[in-house]
């Protein structure tokens, strides 16, 4: 599914204009985006947590010379999905 499929499943269920729920959708996901960008993590019950994981410094290889390169530290996004959500997915 696409975004703009998840739009019209949305709006379906919702029973909203697809444009309505277009702005909704793209308002939760900047909210998420920018508290992630904040160091904030986002928890919605039932559905899972975002958070921003610290990778440190390491060694890695280039797989075309084999030469050891260093990759920077790094800020990544995560998600971890909520127990409700686990076991939905389970059946």
């Amino acid at each position: 599914m696409n975004k703009a499929e998840l739009i019209a499943a949305a709006a379906m269920r919702a029973e909203l204009s697809k444009k309505d729920t277009e702005k909704v959708i793209n308002a939760v996901f900047e909210t998420i985006s920018e508290e992630l960008v904040a160091g904030e993590k986002v928890s919605v019950v039932g559905f899972g947590s975002f958070d921003v994981k610290q990778r440190p410094e390491r060694v890695g290889r280039n797989p075309a010379t084999g030469e050891e390169i260093t990759i920077p530290a790094s800020r990544v996004p995560q998600f971890k999905p909520g127990k409700a959500l686990k076991d939905a997915v389970a059946k």
